[in-house]
């Protein structure tokens, strides 16, 4: 049986709109599936609902200007009610994530890291049993000295990669090189995402460990939502 994935992205962006109350600010996430959170908030905005979105991305500014959300900056709002984002791997249990593969991840940590609450949009495709089982951990990096700091990522067990666009590497949107590092699966996310961050030339990684209060995950049985603590609903 054929998924309709971009159905399942759909009710689970609607689902997770639902945490949005008048008068948030709330951040908006990258990704396809975040781009169904933003559509999902621009048919609220329109039937009244008050809200200031923090862009993630310059990307989904584009898409919330075009649809006449309210925008704003983290100068202004330091801190944030609410983020919705998408995820590329969500850890059973833990709910851990990667993200990252679309580019972003040093925007969406940040305005992650100063949210009350973050809400991870899925479909059931991105739930796994270990990190790293389907998808490498995207590390932005600076330019100068990239081949280094690669080195270094690839003595803590990785297979570094440097990511590429039109036989180009790919620029950020903070002007920094992706290399994404495929691991055999990730026993300790926490530890790695520590150790990550100690190498010199390493900006960020898309490890998200203990960041997500609740995953909303779609599936072809139905729309349900993850805890930290394993639990659904």
């Amino acid at each position: 049986m054929t998924i309709d994935r971009d159905r399942l992205k759909r009710d689970a962006a609607l689902a997770a709109v639902d945490y949005v109350k008048d008068g948030m600010i709330v951040g908006l996430g990258t990704g396809s599936t975040a781009s169904f959170v933003v559509e999902a908030l621009a048919g609220r905005v329109k039937q009244g609902l008050n809200i200031i979105g923090i862009p993630t991305s310059e990307r989904t500014k584009s898409l919330a200007e075009q649809l006449d959300i309210r925008l704003a900056s983290l100068a202004e709002h330091q801190i944030i009610d609410l983020t919705i984002d998408g995820a590329d791997e969500v850890e059973k249990g833990t709910i851990s994530l990667i993200k990252g593969l679309g580019g972003a991840l040093l925007r969406e940590k940040i305005v992650a890291s100063v949210s009350r609450k973050l809400v991870i949009v899925v479909d059931q495709e991105k739930i796994v049993e270990r990190l790293g089982e389907r998808n490498p951990v995207p590390v932005e990096i600076v330019q100068f000295g990239w081949q280094a700091t690669a080195a270094a990522l690839a003595k803590l067990g990785a297979e570094p990669v440097l990511r590429r666009a039109d036989d180009r590497p790919f620029i950020t949107d903070g002007g920094n090189y992706i290399v994404d590092c495929r691991f055999d699966g990730i026993a300790d996310p926490r530890r790695l995402e520590k150790q990550i961050a100690m190498i010199v030339g390493v900006v960020e990684s898309g490890l998200f460990v203990g960041r997500a209060s609740a995953v909303v995950v779609a599936s072809t049985g139905g729309v349900e939502v993850l805890t930290p603590t394993g639990g659904k609903s």
